[in-house]
């Protein structure tokens, strides 16, 4: 009978899958390396596994002990299924940025969720780095992981994802693209590449945020390239030890938007489910396509699955509130239609300020038309009722009449964007939207730079 003893067997032998439509541009064999077929899903099996098999074997993880790990989600879940097998415990420390579905797949393989704020440096108490250490030092018989830092991570590579490449191509690779995170990925795959041919060609994908491609290039480590950024793992606002710069020939940069739309055109184009990093993978690809010639075999490894990402890059909503969805917004019906069923809010000219800046505050909005029984007469906005409070203490009990400023203009649902965009004045923020059966929508100048791509 042909069976594995437990799921840890099943670990590794991921299939290499030819690219097609997405690649169409590229003139060379470009093969997917699809580590979602490991049973975490993820490229971070590997790994994890052999963490904790080299923790066991110098006694850094004792029998019983907690494993404590900082992770992106990935990492995690190859670590909770190391731990159920060997019966270890887990803590897994996460940043607020990582999608909810990670966060629950952790909890549901029995793993404690820590979540930690994303805009704050690594040497700050409350980053999940520092989290991580902390809970180490406090929790008797643990063990922190650090799979930045810890070389089993890039060895776990040189020793099955690059040997894997190397048989799977028949040696014929001739560049290695994957995104670079913790580092282990690259710098494993590419020392044992680089060992069986010194011509393969490795680069790295990075993200606008990380600081990567710089230090790469100049050796400098410019603190004013850090910023918060939405792709997900990769990037660094460190310089974690197991990424090698001297076996990485190269970096590219992709931006979050570009990330998100290519996560979704290789489920589209290819039909393959996978993650945030695959597509940002993909667009680093198509950035260095004059780097490739037609007898090259590119492979670029896809880290993770889709199912992480069902509430972020696949989800309509997720994508258009960033500005991401690629929707041809041309006319002012496009730039309300995700909320044209919403009431207009409006304050009538006999009502009190206070009601409009009720209003406000319940609505969470900063403009309001002002009507009478003829009609739209007046407007007023959070800057005027700002500027009239500062003059007169006592305005919140007078009329809106008394301080409204002229009516919003009103155009019709097929008037184009470039004409609603030139009615936004220092004096005017905000148009109304003719419906055509007796009611009006508002657009402010925040729908409008949501409306920008």
């Amino acid at each position: 009978m042909d069976f594995s003893k437990n799921i840890l067997e099943t670990i590794g032998n991921t299939p290499l899958v030819k690219l097609n439509k997405i690649v169409a541009e590229i003139d060379a064999l470009v093969l997917a390396k699809v580590e979602t077929f490991n049973p975490g899903n993820s490229v971070k099996d590997r790994m994890a596994v052999k963490m904790i098999e080299d923790a066991e074997a110098d006694g850094r993880l004792k029998p019983g002990g907690t494993i404590i790990e900082g992770t992106s989600g990935n990492t995690g879940m190859g670590l909770a299924l190391v731990a159920i097998i060997k019966g270890y415990k887990l803590i897994c420390v996460i940043s607020d940025k990582q999608s909810k579905e990670k966060m629950d797949i952790l909890r549901a393989v029995g793993a404690k969720v820590v979540v930690c704020p994303t805009d704050v440096e690594p040497t700050d108490p409350r980053s999940y780095y520092s989290v991580s250490k902390r809970l180490a030092d406090e929790t008797p018989n643990s063990w922190y992981v650090n799979q930045y830092d810890n070389l089993s991570n890039s060895l776990a590579h040189y020793e099955q994802t690059g040997p894997e490449i190397w048989k799977q191509t028949d040696g014929k690779i001739t560049h290695f693209v994957v995104g670079v995170g913790t580092g282990g990925t690259i710098s494993g795959v590419g020392k044992y590449l680089k060992e069986k041919n010194p011509n393969i060609k490795i680069w790295g994908i990075d993200t606008y945020g990380s600081v990567f491609k710089k230090y790469h290039e100049t050796g400098i480590f410019d603190e004013n390239e850090i910023y918060s950024y939405i792709t997900e793992g990769i990037g660094e606002d460190i310089l974690p030890k197991n990424v090698d710069f001297s076996l990485i020939d190269g970096f590219t940069k992709v931006t979050d938007k570009d990330a998100a739309v290519y996560t979704r055109k290789i489920a589209l184009e290819e039909a393959i489910f996978v993650g945030n990093s695959a597509g940002a993978c993909i667009k680093g690809l198509l950035q260095l396509k004059e780097h490739f010639k037609p007898d090259d075999v590119v492979v670029v490894l896809f880290h993770d699955s889709g199912s992480r990402y069902v509430g972020k890059m696949f989800n309509d909503d997720w994508m258009r509130e960033r500005g991401f969805l690629e929707e041809n917004v041309t006319k002012a019906e496009d730039v309300i239609k995700d909320h044209i069923d919403k009431q207009l809010i409006v304050v009538r000219t006999e009502e009190l300020v206070s009601h409009a800046i009720e209003r406000m505050r319940k609505y969470k909005i900063s403009q309001i038309p002002v009507v009478d029984i003829n009609g739209f007469v007046g407007s007023v906005d959070e800057t005027d009722l700002f500027r009239s409070y500062v003059a007169d203490k006592n305005v919140a009990e007078k009329p809106i009449k008394e301080v409204m400023g002229k009516p919003f203009p009103i155009v019709k649902l097929g008037t184009p964007i470039e004409e609603v965009s030139k009615l936004f004045t220092k004096e005017n923020d905000a148009v109304l939207v003719d419906l055509e059966n007796g009611n009006h929508h508002i657009i402010t100048k925040y729908d409008i730079i949501g409306s920008i791509k």
